[in-house]
C-alpha cells in the first residue's frame, strides 16, 4: 500500500476517507513557496543554535526546536490552517469538546542519522488501543523530502493492526512507505500509524515542521502555558489562543478560577471572579431537567 498523494481539491471528503483506509495521506497544494520562504527565514536563527538531540529515540544528529508560534510567526498559518484543522476536527472530533496543539517542532535530520524507530505517538498513554485517536498531525516539508535524505517512513493501514510487542515494530521493509514530498507539502497522519524518521544518507540537512494536534483533555507533549504565558499568548490570534489552550473544554476542564483561562488574556485585568458551568449542551439539558424536577 502506497501513500497517496492528494490535492485540496479533492475535498476533505475524500481526504478523510484515504486517512480512514490509510492512516495518512499527503496534501500537495496547502501553501504557496514564498511562504514557506518566509517560515525558513524566521527558523534559520533558532535552528542554527540548537543542540543536537541526546538519546537514540530523538537522534544524535537531528535538532529539535520548540515554540514555533513565538520564534517563526510566519508558523502561524500552518498551524491554524483552516484545512488541515478542519481535517484535524474530523478525525477528533468525537472524542473531544474541542482540539488543542499539543506540540510544535521544528526537526532537521543531519547526514549521518539513523533511522528512528517505528512507534506510535498515542502508545505511551495508559488508553493507547482502546478505538479512540487521541493526536492527529501535520508534517510540513520545509525541504524536499526524499527517501535519501530522510524522509519520514510510514506503514500505510498499521493504524489498523494492534501494537502488540517489540516484533511488530519491524514489518516487512515492502510495507514500509517514504513519504517523499516537495517542498510546501504536507504528510498529515493519524497518531495511531506506525512512523518514523528516515535515515540522512545525502551530504545535506532536510527540515520540517510538525504540528501535532490532540484531544482537548490530553495532556499536551509541549507546555503551551509555560511555552506562552500570558503575556506573549495576549498578541497572538485569537484561534491560536484557543488552540494552545486558552479556552475551556468541557466539561469544566482547564479553567482559571473557575473561569474560562482567557479572562488572563484580557488588557484590562480582573477582580475576584465567580465560578461558572462549562457543561455540553446534553449535560445542560439533563441537568436543567433534574433541577426542575426537583
Amino acid at each position: 500500500m502506497t501513500v497517496e498523494y492528494l490535492s485540496r481539491s479533492a475535498g476533505l471528503e475524500k481526504i478523510v476517507s484515504v486517512l480512514d483506509r490509510d492512516g495518512c495521506v499527503i496534501l500537495t497544494d496547502l501553501l504557496e513557496p514564498q511562504k514557506i520562504d518566509a517560515v525558513e527565514a524566521e527558523l534559520e536563527p533558532h535552528l542554527s543554535i540548537t543542540p543536537n538531540c541526546e538519546g537514540p529515540f530523538w537522534g544524535w544528529n537531528t535538532r529539535r526546536c520548540g515554540g514555533l508560534l513565538k520564534k517563526a510567526p510566519s508558523c502561524h498559518e500552518l498551524v491554524a490552517h483552516d484545512f488541515v484543522l478542519e481535517t484535524a476536527d474530523r478525525v477528533l472530533g468525537d472524542f473531544c469538546d474541542r482540539i488543542q496543539l499539543s506540540l510544535s517542532q521544528a526537526m532537521r535530520i543531519y547526514p549521518g542519522e539513523k533511522e528512528q524507530v517505528l512507534h506510535m505517538d498515542d502508545e505511551g498513554f495508559p488508553i493507547h488501543g482502546q478505538g479512540m485517536e487521541l493526536i492527529f498531525n501535520a508534517l510540513w516539508a520545509v525541504d524536499d523530502f526524499t527517501k535519501e535524505n530522510g524522509a519520514t517512513r510510514v506503514v500505510p493501514g498499521s493504524h489498523k493492526i494492534p501494537l502488540e510487542n517489540n516484533e511488530d515494530r519491524f514489518p516487512d521493509p515492502s510495507q514500509i512507505e517514504y513519504a517523499e514530498m516537495e517542498r510546501g507539502s504536507v504528510l498529515l497522519y493519524r497518531t495511531s500509524v506506525l512512523h518514523g524518521g528516515g535515515a540522512n544518507l545525502t551530504n545535506a540537512p532536510r527540515t520540517g515542521l510538525a504540528f501535532s494536534y490532540s484531544v482537548g483533555w490530553l495532556r499536551q507533549t509541549e507546555n503551551q502555558f509555560l511555552t506562552y504565558p500570558p503575556e506573549i499568548a495576549r498578541n497572538f490570534p485569537e484561534e491560536i489562543q484557543d488552540l494552545i489552550g486558552y479556552a475551556i473544554q468541557r466539561p469544566n476542564l482547564g479553567w482559571y478560577e473557575g473561569q474560562d483561562p482567557r479572562v488572563l488574556l484580557q488588557q484590562d485585568g480582573h477582580g475576584s471572579l465567580a465560578t461558572k458551568d462549562y457543561l455540553p449542551p446534553e449535560t445542560e439539558a439533563l441537568l436543567q431537567t433534574l433541577c426542575d424536577a426537583a
